[in-house]
């Protein structure tokens, strides 16, 4: 659609433009002459060419020539020519009009091409760095649990072993945690390109943030008494989200914090009218808070979910690189995981239409904040987000 009406208006403007300039021409015929006129026409039609492309330039061209015979070539006002030079003009004026819009089509075509190989290099090369990436995740982080869960089963095995229960008991646990680690891991990896293929499509409903953050907590065993959840308010209306996906970040959140921190971790939830995108203010949900009586679907508010611990946080230089894939604050150590549990939260928030950024903790520390629509007073039920 956008090339059709470019080309609507490219030939109002090779219809428009000539006679237009005939009307100026006209009036200075005799200080200009001939050439200079056939030079600013040629002017024209060079604009045209740039502006609308081959076909419109080629109708200026035929227009321009009509005019430019029976307005400025002797006898004016008649389509004849009486001297031979004047024909030698015209014809010069029209193989120039042609060649130049050819060339500025090209050139054009040229152009185009050109960039779009050069947005396609840009994407080879952003897919060569993913698969860079990707190797050195297999190298080690995949291969590792893969490997201590084939050595603790090669134990167990093995008849010259005389195990106790209780050895059999430490070999089955590291075996299972090694098996449940490479299962996260390839989760991962699976819903990140799910997610940049956008072939991930959420299913947005009611969720209640009471409900979904115990269950995020108990998938991060490694959180195991360090983890407080405040109560949630009783008016903090439900988030319109996935359920299994919110709880996918909540976790992914918490574990990041569990694995970086020594300190606690609290969690907590409530309902905000601020602004997006880091700057929101989170509001108590307090039913007197509430203008006019409407709900928090009707004025735009969102559930926010706060993982906030008090560890050593992370430099404001440094907040959007933890968010991309494959990344590890400072890349030196290779059992933090394969560096995607930050950017797959962010992802999976922003496909159920909600935000996730971090916020420096009062005191010292990192608090990552997940906003999430609410549910509208009617409480509509979405089948899909988009």
């Amino acid at each position: 659609m956008p090339e059709f009406g470019r080309r609507w208006r490219g030939l109002a403007a090779a219809l428009i433009v000539p006679p237009l300039l005939t009307v100026f021409l006209t009036a200075y015929t005799e200080q200009l002459g001939l050439s200079n006129q056939v030079l600013i026409y040629l002017v024209a039609l060079v604009a045209v060419s740039l502006l609308c492309g081959m076909v419109p330039a080629l109708v200026a061209a035929v227009w321009t020539t009509v005019l430019l015979d029976y307005y400025f070539i002797s006898p004016v006002h008649a389509f004849r020519i009486a001297v031979a030079s004047d024909v030698i003009t015209l014809s010069a004026f029209v193989i120039v009009a042609v060649t130049v819009a050819s060339v500025v089509e090209y050139s054009g075509k040229q152009f185009l091409r050109a960039t779009q190989a050069a947005a396609e290099a840009q994407q080879l090369e952003a897919v060569d760095r993913m698969r860079t990436a990707l190797l050195t995740a297999v190298s080690h982080d995949l291969r590792a649990p893969l490997a201590a869960a084939r050595a603790s089963v090669d134990t167990l095995r093995d008849p010259r072993f005389e195990l106790s229960e209780t050895d059999r008991g430490d070999l089955l646990g590291a075996a299972d945690s090694s098996l449940g680690r490479l299962s996260r891991l390839v989760e991962d990896l699976l819903d990140m390109s799910r997610l940049q293929t956008g072939a991930l499509q959420p299913r947005l409903e009611p969720v209640a943030a009471g409900e979904v953050i115990p269950r995020a907590v108990d998938d991060v065993p490694a959180a195991e008494g360090r983890i407080t959840v405040a109560p949630i308010p009783a008016a903090v209306p439900p988030a319109l989200a996935d359920g299994a996906l919110l709880e996918r970040v909540l976790a992914n959140l918490v574990g990041n914090a569990a694995k970086h921190t020594t300190s606690g971790i609290e969690v907590t939830a409530v309902l905000s009218t601020g602004l997006t995108g880091g700057l929101s203010t989170g509001l108590s949900a307090d039913p007197t808070e509430s203008a006019g009586g409407n709900t928090a679907g009707e004025r735009g508010a969102r559930v926010e979910i706060r993982v906030i611990d008090h560890g050593p946080g992370i430099p404001a230089a440094d907040r959007d690189r933890v968010f991309r894939p494959f990344q590890r604050l400072g890349d030196r150590d290779n059992t933090a995981g394969v560096g995607l549990g930050l950017a797959l939260a962010r992802g999976l928030t922003e496909a159920m239409g909600g935000e996730l950024w971090p916020e420096d903790t009062p005191g010292g520390g990192l608090t990552m904040v997940v906003a999430i629509p609410a549910r509208s007073r009617a409480g509509t039920v979405k089948g899909a987000a988009r």
